[in-house]
């Protein structure tokens, strides 16, 4: 009796959920997605193009590689790896989204707006990395496991606490409203 009272909680629903979602996929990603390599080397591709044209934009003399590789000149340059596309940050925002109550229309143009703005973040995640990779290849590689990681996983909290705070309740008030 009190299992099922315990699962009445939303608060382990949607824990229960964010388990059931990271597990679903991670199998996914990891079993089908990663394999084909295609969507990885798409992200990829994408975020190399944004980043070459903004450190252009910058005036910086950028290079590109085969697999991936892009810098400054003067520096060795960033290989991007499939851990650092972003495409695991866009499912895990996606999972906080999904998981948590709120109209689906809502959530489907957040969700959106949220993948873009977690690659635009990526994108300038690397072109600070890419040009602190031209004073030193510590700081890089200290920036790119610390800082930068800390910057992204706060930068997804606070998506979800804006879609908490601001969008999940618009179903409730709406309702309210038409009675």
């Amino acid at each position: 009796m009190k299992d099922v009272r315990l699962l009445k909680n939303p608060s382990v629903r949607f824990l229960i959920f964010i388990f059931l979602f990271y597990i679903s996929w991670y199998l996914l990603y990891y079993w089908w997605i990663h394999p084909m390599e295609t969507v990885d080397l798409f992200v990829i591709d994408i975020t190399v193009s944004v980043l070459k044209w903004l450190l252009e934009l910058l005036n910086y003399s950028v290079f590109t590689g085969a697999d991936r590789l892009i810098g400054i000149d003067g520096s060795g340059g960033l290989w991007i790896g499939d851990s650092c596309n972003g495409i695991v940050l866009f499912a895990l925002f996606t999972g906080f989204i999904v998981s948590y109550k709120g109209n689906w229309r809502y959530k489907t143009v957040y969700i959106a707006l949220g993948i873009i703005s977690i690659e635009l973040i990526n994108v300038l995640r690397l072109a600070c990395l890419a040009i602190i990779d031209t004073h030193s290849r510590a700081l890089t590689e200290f920036n790119h496991t610390y800082t930068f990681t800390i910057i992204i996983y706060a930068y997804i909290f606070m998506l979800w606490i804006i879609w908490v705070n601001k969008f999940a309740q618009k179903e409730f008030f709406e309702a309210e409203k038409s009675s």
